[in-house]
């Protein structure tokens, strides 16, 4: 099995490099639509833990990361045997969410999709939205500019 190739070529994009598996792929022979989010989730599942956070990390403090929304606007297709590389941008605001905006580019160069998320962190003692988002994962990671913070 492939290990994901992490790159981090700016301080606030991520990128990390995924091989397209022949079981992702649906019956056009291109990389099934589901398949794009679960590479979103691993690029910024990656990036958390270049940052320093991970499960047990988020845990301990009490919250968690929540997907609210996401927009795929899809390019070209991905086949058997591509690598994609996925980024991972951290746009933060005021208020309870943020954007991760992620850009999927064929290892040749090929835009293939855009995908755009809105995020929030759940306090998991009140099941509701944290009101600073951004201060709760300052907090808890090693390394927060790898998050835009």
């Amino acid at each position: 099995m492939r290990q994901p190739n992490i790159v981090v070529p700016m301080s606030d994009v991520f990128q990390i490099r995924i091989g397209v598996r022949g079981y992702e792929l649906d019956i056009q022979g291109h990389v099934n639509q589901a398949v794009y989010i679960q590479y979103g989730e691993h690029s910024r599942w990656e990036c958390f833990h270049a940052a320093g956070i991970n499960a047990n990390v988020l845990v301990e403090a009490g919250v968690g990361p929540v997907v609210l929304e996401t927009t795929i606007r899809y390019l070209k297709e991905l086949r058997d045997g591509d690598e994609v590389d996925v980024t991972c941008r951290f746009v933060w605001g005021e208020g309870k969410t943020f954007q991760v905006e992620q850009d999927y580019t064929r290892a040749d160069g090929t835009p293939v999709a855009k995908l755009t998320s809105v995020c929030g962190v759940l306090d998991r003692a009140t099941r509701r939205l944290a009101p600073d988002p951004a201060a709760r994962l300052r907090a808890v990671a090693a390394d927060p500019a790898i998050l835009g913070l």
